[in-house]
């Protein structure tokens, strides 16, 4: 399978065009063990925009603070030619202390982020979860007039409900919605992806490859680094990772009938949803980023798209995505 040519495929995200695929840049700074070293993670966010990669995903949260800065630095060279979202939303930038969308703070967040990625307008700027204590038309109002101030670019939600979502386009034009979306988490297709046709809202899936899952290098006996939090997701305990194989089995199979990697076929399968879809996998490794890239190359017949809904519809995944408290943020 030869590599995504560096004039990559564009998509539209509402009115902002981005790279067919995208780079999440969290596992760079936070969540899957140690940080990737900075020199070699700015090597690895260039060798991305040399690739035709133009959209980059981080947030305050990442770090905290940290992938923001990163980034900054790494994309400087190229900020007219790339795309940044970040996002808002955690008191002080830490998921765990709570929720926190009040005006004051989204400003707050804004300038901070404005500082740290050294630039002087954020591309799409996210809420990063729905906060249940602040009306949605605050929060998008306010986005609004930091679009206005030309601060801000463009509007996203994160892990939105139906309703938090028409309620904040009735605002400010939501440009993307990013929820978790792959072969073995397809909640969005009930509700949300009808909803985000309907209003042309694009979809930014995140964690397209299941979070490594669905690469097929994740069995049940893999370990993770003490900083991983996989290692609380119910989903990669090592008997519902056991449970869950058949999945990555039969994505292993259709990947070698296309020469492709399971990793090539998941994200391809994803794209081949809609037009308007873009999904952003993270890695910390060169040659996984080209392997990644590659998956625009994939073409899966409606054939194959057929068989893949049939197969992966018999087979009941095992686990939550998050641990208990985390699902309570999700979907509002």
């Amino acid at each position: 399978m030869k590599l995504a040519e560096k004039t990559m495929q564009k998509r539209k995200l509402g009115n902002l065009e981005v790279s067919a695929i995208g780079l999440g840049c969290m596992g760079l700074s936070f969540g899957y063990g140690p940080a990737t070293e900075k020199q070699e993670a700015i090597a690895l966010l260039r060798t991305a925009v040399e690739h035709g990669i133009t959209f980059f995903d981080t947030a305050e949260a990442y770090g905290p603070f940290a992938n923001e800065e990163l980034l900054g630095e790494a994309l400087a060279p190229f900020r007219d030619q790339v795309v940044i979202a970040t996002k808002f939303g955690f008191k002080g930038g830490k998921p765990l202390d709570g929720l926190d969308s009040r005006p004051e703070n989204i400003r707050k967040v804004a300038e901070a982020a404005l500082k740290r990625l050294g630039t002087d307008r954020i591309d799409l700027f996210y809420q990063h979860r729905v906060d249940p204590n602040v009306p949605m038309e605050d929060v998008a109002g306010t986005v609004k007039d930091l679009i206005q101030e030309g601060k801000v670019k463009h509007f996203g939600l994160s892990e939105a409900g139906v309703t938090a979502i028409r309620r904040a386009h009735a605002v400010q034009p939501v440009a993307a919605l990013q929820s978790e979306y792959s072969l073995w988490w397809r909640e969005p297709e009930a509700e949300i992806l009808p909803t985000l046709a309907e209003l042309g809202i694009g979809f930014v899936p995140f964690s397209p490859l299941g979070k490594g899952f669905l690469t097929g290098k994740i069995d049940a006996k893999r370990t993770f680094d003490s900083t991983d939090f996989r290692n609380v997701v119910p989903r990669f305990s090592a008997e519902n990772r056991q449970a869950n194989q058949a999945v990555v089995d039969l994505i292993g199979n259709i990947a070698r009938s296309k020469n492709a990697t399971s990793a090539q076929i998941a994200l391809a399968w994803v794209m081949a949803q809609n037009s308007w879809i873009v999904p952003i996998p993270g890695t910390t490794k060169l040659h996984r980023l080209e392997e990644n890239l590659g998956a625009a190359n994939v073409e899966l017949t409606a054939d194959d798209l057929r068989e893949i809904d049939s197969a992966v519809s018999q087979l009941a995944i095992q686990g939550e995505r998050y641990p208990a408290a985390m699902q309570q943020m999700i979907n509002r």
